[in-house]
């Protein structure tokens, strides 16, 4: 039985929005070409024949639609992009057939939503995702500087790159050309300038992690080794509501379980889907890495941080501490690959962020 009359599909751009309505009960189709006004695609909806649900796909535009329209007392999905089924031979695409396809999806139950975050959660976010693009803007940064010295027979041998010491050997660098010193001055202030921006975010994180809603999880997954304030605000606000998981589903939900194509008695598994939250799964697979040096007792930072949670989390970071680097210790053992290694142990490390999460206290 069909719970709503009318099924509104909601083919949303920045600039208009093409809207399909669809009858549960005739068939009708209502369309209307709108603007992204939220109050006019409110009053088009209303004038609809109810009860009344909405999806439309996730994308650039954001949730505020969807905010609204929760307000308002109108129920509203936003669909997963890729997990909206579409036949094989359609190849026309068009604003009207996809607010149609949305609207026919909807009123068979196939919209697979994702998560609405509220406004605090995206602002987070997007600090988080600010921070992420900084830090690949320095990489470049680094790269083009250090590569044009290499492009004049210059190599810094002294020792690791990027500390104080290399930076007062950068500053002793000069050239006789003026077009050669001008690029080399704006390469290097480039590289100054993003740090600067880098720690201004990272101030930033570090300050919100301590007094937010947010700070709960951030303290607990801190138990665990290579996930300090950064990464563990980054899951944090990544996922959000870490209710709606299990410890069983959040590999999948990630992307961290592998690929399968299996027919009749033949079964084949490939490399992980890289489905889901990329930022959440590039963070584990980085903080995995940290599981591979032998683990005897915990270092400095890390009792830090866990003198900052209950008892019960310290204990469980504990166990998760010891289990992964021995699992680690195997698959070394193994001569097993490295990064299929890290892999599995990122998917298992995602499993114990999630029992610290909704641990509680």
């Amino acid at each position: 039985m069909v719970r709503n009359r009318m099924s509104v599909g909601l083919d949303v751009h920045a600039r208009s929005v093409v809207a399909c309505g669809l009858d549960g009960q005739t068939g009708e189709l209502f369309e209307r070409r709108l603007t992204p006004d939220h109050g006019e695609i409110r009053a088009w909806i209303r004038s609809l024949p109810g009860p009344v649900a909405v999806t439309y796909e996730a994308g650039p535009t954001g949730f505020g639609l969807a905010r609204f329209l929760a307000a308002e007392g109108i129920e509203c999905q936003v669909g997963a992009p890729s997990k909206l089924q579409r036949p094989v031979g359609d190849r026309v695409k068009t604003d009207v057939r996809d607010a149609r396809h949305l609207a026919r999806l909807l009123h068979l139950g196939e919209i697979v939503a994702v998560a609405v975050p509220s406004v605090g959660q995206e602002a987070a976010r997007d600090l988080v995702r600010a921070r992420e693009d900084v830090r690949g803007d320095l990489m470049s940064a680094r790269h083009r500087l250090s590569k044009l010295l290499l492009r004049q027979g210059i190599v810094y041998y002294q020792g690791k790159p990027w500390t104080g010491v290399h930076d007062r050997w950068l500053r002793s660098q000069s050239f006789t050309l003026p077009g050669l010193q001008l690029a080399f001055d704006i390469a290097y202030d480039t590289v100054l300038t993003t740090v600067a921006r880098r720690d201004r975010l990272d101030a930033a994180i570090t300050t919100m992690a301590g007094s937010s809603e947010f700070t709960a999880v951030v303290t607990r997954l801190g138990c665990l080794r290579g996930v300090s304030t950064l990464t563990s605000f980054g899951l944090a606000v990544e996922i959000g509501d870490w209710t709606r998981l299990s410890g069983r589903s959040i590999g999948a939900y990630l992307g961290l379980v592998p690929t399968e194509s299996s027919s009749g008695g033949s079964r084949s598994q490939g490399s992980i889907t890289k489905t889901g939250n990329g930022h959440a799964r590039q963070l584990l697979i980085e903080a995995a890495w940290h599981h591979r040096q032998p683990y005897r007792r915990p270092g400095v930072d890390l009792r830090r941080r866990q003198q900052r949670a209950t008892p019960a989390a310290r204990d469980r970071g504990e166990q998760a501490n010891r289990r992964l680097a021995a699992r680690w210790a195997a698959f070394d053992a193994r001569h097993k690959r490295a990064v299929v290694a890290n892999t599995a142990l990122a998917r298992e490390l995602a499993g114990w962020c999630w029992s610290l999460a909704v641990l509680g206290g």
